[in-house]
């Protein structure tokens, strides 16, 4: 370097892989194998040098390093590779629900198979279950929603190298360091013997088995409940069933206490109160004049308790008062939809209710970076956001809703097309 700097690990490998990427968008289109050879020469250097030199410092013998890594070559077809120097890392392509309409994420075909799947889990697996709940206090209903959707209750096949992936995503994504602490971590698990190689399969994200979890995860969380000693959330459903709850657990599962409530909220009380850090007693929202959208009462035993306001679509759906356990599922997945999903349909495994009473409105589908751009300008006038990353989150939500209400709009908490030209 012309500076006299030198840049050494995971620095030095993102000025390599831009320099290369730099290289492939100047050239002509009869260089892409060239440019796609040198990179790879590249990111055999980084598995050499820099995230060799990051494993040994972790305790991973040569060995090891040499049975997860050898041979492992860049897997180009993974999504969400963002090349550096490639411009903006919010791509347009949506792979997410939650930038459309957040009722698509409840398709009724999708729901109703995992429920039968689940009532038919439950009658089979109901000792299992019922000794997990004891365990870790996480009902069985819960559980098995997860497994669901997680892995199609262990039918859905995970095809994946985890050690290709997670070491192709260390080295060309958006998030190098997290990646490159799962691959440490993967690697972990290869030297502990507990896992060959060869059953390390993953999916395109890295994460690992039945319940989908990443390495961290896995020697966090994963427990042997079969007693073989060996902790196998890819074939063992007491294992994978098991794991799930203690993970759960372990992030503050309330035993005893729901997931949460469909509520109707009037229009004296403001979208803008959503939020896990506006919760209130539960007594204090049916005050207020919120209350079960069945008519029921609340649970005695939760109106001393605090609940919160969840409004994923704003005013465009249904509306809920919902428990600390609600963000315990988000500790799984943190979008609001996913949290709300295991919990609607760990409900229906369990009562055979039926779908949310509430409607979800077709609301306008957005890119993320029609979202970031909004969340920019509110950001700059002063709001919360949660930052500009292109997801309407409960910050964005409430915001988007004071914004409203600053200029003389009716508050729907909730971005649109005519929102989105409106805040500039």
């Amino acid at each position: 370097m012309p500076t006299g700097v030198a840049f050494t690990g995971k620095t030095a490998v993102w000025i390599r892989a831009t320099c290369a990427f730099l290289f492939l968008a100047l050239s002509p289109a009869g260089a892409l194998a060239a440019s796609r050879a040198q990179v790879e020469a590249q990111f055999q250097n980084w598995l050499a040098t820099d995230m060799w030199t990051a494993a040994q410092s972790a305790g991973i013998t040569r060995d090891t390093y040499s049975k997860g890594l050898s041979g492992v070559t860049l897997n180009w077809k993974l999504p969400g590779l963002v090349p550096p120097g490639s411009g903006d890392s919010t791509p347009k392509q949506q792979r997410q629900a939650e930038f459309g309409s957040p009722g698509n994420y409840f398709a009724k075909n999708t729901i109703a198979n995992l429920v039968a799947g689940g009532r038919s889990r439950m009658k089979t697996h109901d000792r299992l279950l019922a000794e997990i709940e004891r365990r870790y206090g996480v009902p069985g209903r819960i559980v098995l929603a997860v497994w669901g959707r997680e892995s199609g209750f262990g039918r859905v096949k995970i095809p994946h190298d985890a050690f290709r992936v997670l070491a192709t995503k260390a080295f060309m994504s958006t998030r190098p360091d997290l990646f490159a602490d799962e691959l440490v971590a993967a690697l972990r698990i290869l030297q502990s013997r507990e896992v060959p190689a060869v059953a390390m399969k993953s999916s395109w994200a890295g994460a690992l088995g039945q319940p989908q979890f990443l390495p961290t995860s896995f020697i966090k969380h994963a427990v042997d409940f079969d007693g073989d000693g060996k902790r196998d959330i890819w074939n063992s459903t007491p294992d994978t069933l098991a794991s799930i709850a203690s993970y759960l657990a372990h992030f503050g599962w309330q035993a005893g206490r729901d997931w949460g409530f469909e509520v109707s909220v009037p229009r004296n009380v403001s979208c803008t109160l959503e939020g896990p850090d506006q919760g209130r007693p539960i007594s204090q929202w049916v005050a207020m004049g919120v209350g079960r959208i069945s008519g029921k009462p609340f649970p005695a035993h939760e109106l001393n308790a605090t609940g919160f306001l969840m409004m994923p679509a704003g005013r465009h759906g249904p509306a809920f008062i919902v428990t600390p356990n609600f963000y315990v599922l988000k500790e799984y997945n943190e979008s609001d939809l996913y949290a709300l999903f295991i919990g609607h349909v760990g409900d229906r495994i369990q009562w055979a209710n039926r779908g949310f009473h509430g409607q979800w409105d077709r609301v306008d589908g957005l890119y993320r970076s029609d979202i970031a751009k909004m969340q920019r300008v509110l950001e700059a006038g002063g709001a919360d956001v949660g930052g500009a990353d292109g997801l309407p989150g409960y910050k964005t939500r409430r915001s988007i809703g004071k914004w409203q209400a600053t200029n003389g709009r009716d508050s729907t908490c909730f971005p649109s097309s005519e929102l989105v030209r409106a805040i500039r």
